[in-house]
């Protein structure tokens, strides 16, 4: 009965160290912010206009191919990455997805004024400008024509790697994701991105595990709620992109999750068999002695 008593103590203590200390001590290590918000509501986005994709063509493909590609509409890229990243200081994106993988109104905000949008305004002061200039000075349809087009030569459908590859990859690596063959190391440059960002974007193989679905979800909705200051971008996601982007992230740096929560139920049931053989197999023992 001595033992029983003892045990009940332990298990009180750490119970009570468990979901008294650890969620307190997390909640100062990662404060509390507001959830993530996929609407963009304070964007100065489409503001209700819809576009006409036929006018959009035309405008984008005379304002936006100098610099981006648009493999889907057969404009191919202009310079390989190297030489886009030392130009612009960051490998800009293609635009075959970008209908598909960012909010609508967001992406209007973006051409109007790319790091207001982004919230990155603090990292382009004292003459520094945005390698993207802003549009703020067409009219309001004819950015709503632009969006339009986007979104009429989205795929409908794309893969978690893809979603990756194009959301993610310009700046970050995921290494784990082809260890071989290095084909998901970071298209900028670890200088040009050095120079662009102010230090070296972490490689994310295991970003899943060190920071969980609930704080990624948070940080790529809006770094700055996590991190101000942070020199990263609001990149605009939809929750289903940045959906995608997180279960990549699984894939590559949890691919045996499934099978270890299995475990665990069997492990604990394993442990609570062999505790009670042990008590059983003391108390036998001890009935010899006394």
């Amino acid at each position: 009965m001595r033992e029983l008593k003892i045990l009940a103590v332990v298990a009180a203590l750490t119970l009570i160290t468990y979901w008294g200390v650890e969620p307190f001590a997390h909640s100062q290590m990662h404060p509390h912010v507001d959830a993530p918000d996929y609407k963009f509501k304070d964007v100065d986005g489409l503001n209700g206009m819809t576009g006409n994709a036929e006018n959009g063509a035309t405008l984008v493909q005379a304002n936006c191919t100098a610099c981006h590609s648009i493999e889907k509409a057969g404009f191919p890229q202009l310079m390989d990455d190297a030489s886009s990243a030392a130009a612009y200081g960051v490998v800009p994106p293609d635009l075959s997805t970008a209908g598909k993988l960012y909010n609508a109104d967001y992406l209007a905000a973006f051409i109007k004024n790319p790091a207001k949008a982004s919230k990155v305004e603090h990292k382009f002061q004292d003459g520094r400008v945005h390698p993207m200039p802003g549009y703020a000075w067409m009219q309001p349809q004819e950015i709503a024509d632009m969006v339009a087009y986007l979104q009429s030569i989205a795929p409908k459908e794309m893969t978690n790697k893809e979603v990756f590859t194009d959301a993610c990859q310009r700046c970050h690596g995921i290494k784990y994701g082809d260890m071989m063959n290095g084909t998901m190391a970071a298209k900028t440059p670890a200088a040009n991105i050095k120079s662009y960002m102010g230090k070296i974007p972490p490689d994310l193989s295991q970003y899943i595990r060190s920071r969980g679905h609930e704080y990624l979800h948070e940080f790529i909705n809006d770094p700055q709620k996590h991190l101000e200051g942070t020199a990263m971008p609001r990149v605009g996601l939809t929750e289903e992109a940045e959906t995608q982007v997180v279960a990549y992230m699984e894939e590559v740096g949890d691919s045996k999750k499934a099978e270890r929560e299995a475990l665990g139920p069997k492990f604990l049931i394993y442990l609570v068999i062999f505790a009670i053989f042990a008590f059983l197999w003391k108390a036998s023992k001890w009935r010899e002695v006394h």
